[in-house]
């Protein structure tokens, strides 16, 4: 699966919702989060299956939430670790973190 085959899909549900991309008929890869009443958005945790690990997969799917956040006005409070550290590397998002 190249970069080009990875879509990013919000499903969004009441209080929650996740970030997936499909990889497989039987694999994604998916990022979820809660929503909170003040427009906050917090993620608590990343998953890639172990097959298809070191793709890049996680970071589009942070990426992908990072624009979602940008177009649509809400910010991001990251607990899941890996987004952390994402933020941590992007000081440019500084200005999405709840």
């Amino acid at each position: 699966m190249n970069d080009n085959e990875m879509t990013v899909e919000r499903e969004d549900g009441p209080t929650s919702g996740r970030y997936v991309i499909k990889l497989s008929p039987t694999a994604e890869a998916e990022m979820t989060f809660t929503k909170g009443s003040d427009g906050i958005i917090t993620i608590t945790h990343t998953g890639v299956p172990p097959d298809f690990e070191g793709r890049g997969i996680a970071a589009k799917l942070v990426s992908y939430a990072i624009a979602d956040a940008r177009q649509h006005h809400f910010k991001i409070h990251p607990v899941c670790s890996y987004v952390v550290a994402q933020f941590r590397r992007h000081p440019e998002w500084a200005d999405l973190k709840a």
